[in-house]
């Protein structure tokens, strides 16, 4: 059987060369049928990690084999298995089969969630269950920067043009590798303006940086798009902080005349001896957690905003990180957030809720989204400023055996680290 899987993957990968996003789904089930890999179906998430949508195509429509268009990530089984990265065993298993759920992973971005009955439950049936995951995930990150139709299945509501401006330029939410783990989170999702995070590997650096541009209208999410691409136009040139941060400044000042600004944290982590090299413009500062209980704030004399042109730069500063330590960036949306009666969320709360999620051992991605849902709750819902946070943990020096990358990264876990139900 195994063989035959094999085969299904090489169809799939060779078919993927001339296949749009919508005939995903239906070839994905028709070609699984044939290795008896059952009501094979695809869900994507949404923007905001809330629910999980059923992916379709020509032939395929929703409630052929008695599936739901729609499932929310809390509360329920499929939820579970997107959450925590845990191939989920379902509760409808019986004459028609096992009912499993598996994460669609795109390294540690988590696409969503595959539905599959077999007849079996060994270890060579959930293999083949996961390599099937890992290439339909590979697939569909492959076609949805060309499909309006994905966009409009990942979306709830209208996208205002700042935010659509923003979402296309920054990377994933989530990365890792051996040595780091980051994620990263922004609302409000469909109407942010002037807030940015971006982050990148070079070598044995990792680039890290975070953005709040002045305002909340179309000229915010202008001045934050402009200050990401001058940073990166240059940092690819090889430049240092310093470098990078003064062309910052003079491209926005050259484009706005001093009438808009951003301030930002860039940052470079070496991932092999945990020095953290930062510069400051008129942000907050960043927080380390160590330890799941120790938290300092890092002090570092900030520099002028960008944009403002003033004639002297930001101190450097460094800091050696502990392996284990997780850096946290953030706006002042995150801790300024109020709710209706005006009770601010404050840094005290984000920390603290950071450090409980750390302590029951929760990965970096799902973390992010529960403190989203959190100060959303808080703030009933709606938020009057933009509210981004950029977390990275540095793992060590060394690289870590499989399993434990892949437990602090919310991957499920490898073949050989043994398999969850």
């Amino acid at each position: 059987m195994s063989s035959a899987r094999d085969r299904l993957l090489s169809r799939l990968l060779l078919d993927s060369h001339v296949m749009p996003l919508e005939r995903v789904a239906p070839r994905v089930a028709e070609h699984s049928e044939d290795v008896g890999f059952l009501g094979v179906r695809i869900y994507l998430t949404d923007v905001q990690e809330r629910v999980l949508r059923l992916l379709l195509g020509p032939g395929l429509e929703a409630g052929h084999d008695g599936e739901d268009s729609e499932l929310p990530v809390e509360g329920t089984v499929a939820g579970r298995a997107f959450q925590h990265g845990d191939v989920v065993r379902g509760t409808g298993s019986g004459r028609d089969g096992i009912l499993w759920w598996v994460p669609l992973l795109d390294g540690t971005e988590r696409l969503g969630v595959l539905r599959v009955r077999t007849a079996s439950d060994d270890r060579e049936t959930r293999a083949s269950m996961k390599a099937l995951a890992a290439l339909v995930a590979l697939l569909v990150v492959s076609k949805r920067h060309y499909s309006d139709a994905h966009a409009r299945l990942v979306r709830s509501e209208s996208m205002n043009v700042p935010a659509e401006m923003q979402w296309t330029l920054m990377p994933p939410r989530t990365y890792a590798d051996d040595r780091v783990v980051i994620g990263a989170a922004m609302e409000p999702a469909y109407e942010v303006s002037g807030d940015a995070f971006d982050y990148a590997t070079s070598g044995e650096v990792v680039h890290l940086a975070i953005y709040d541009a002045m305002g909340h209208d179309t000229a915010a999410g202008l001045t934050a798009n402009l200050a990401m691409a001058a940073c990166r136009s240059r940092r690819r040139e090889g430049k240092g902080l310093r470098e990078v941060a003064e062309e910052v400044d003079r491209v926005l000042a050259g484009q706005f005349h001093g009438d808009r600004f951003a301030t930002a944290v860039l940052a470079d982590l070496d991932s092999r001896t945990g020095q953290l090299t930062w510069v400051n413009h008129g942000h907050y500062q960043p927080v380390v957690i160590r330890g799941a209980r120790w938290i300092t704030q890092l002090e570092c004399a900030p520099g002028p905003p960008l944009g403002t042109a003033f004639a002297y730069s930001a101190d450097l500063c460094r800091e050696t990180l502990q392996p284990g330590d997780r850096i946290v960036f953030y706006t002042d949306g995150i801790t300024e957030a109020r709710s209706p009666t005006g009770q601010e969320f404050g840094l005290s709360n984000f920390l603290d809720f950071l450090i409980r999620q750390h302590a029951d051992g929760l990965p970096v991605p799902e973390t992010l989204r529960r403190l989203v849902r959190t100060i959303l709750a808080h703030h009933h819902e709606h938020l009057d400023d933009d509210a981004t946070v950029l977390l990275a943990e540095w793992n060590g020096p060394g690289a870590y055996r499989p399993h434990e990358v892949e437990a602090r990264a919310g991957l499920p876990p490898s073949q050989n680290a043994g398999l969850t139900h």
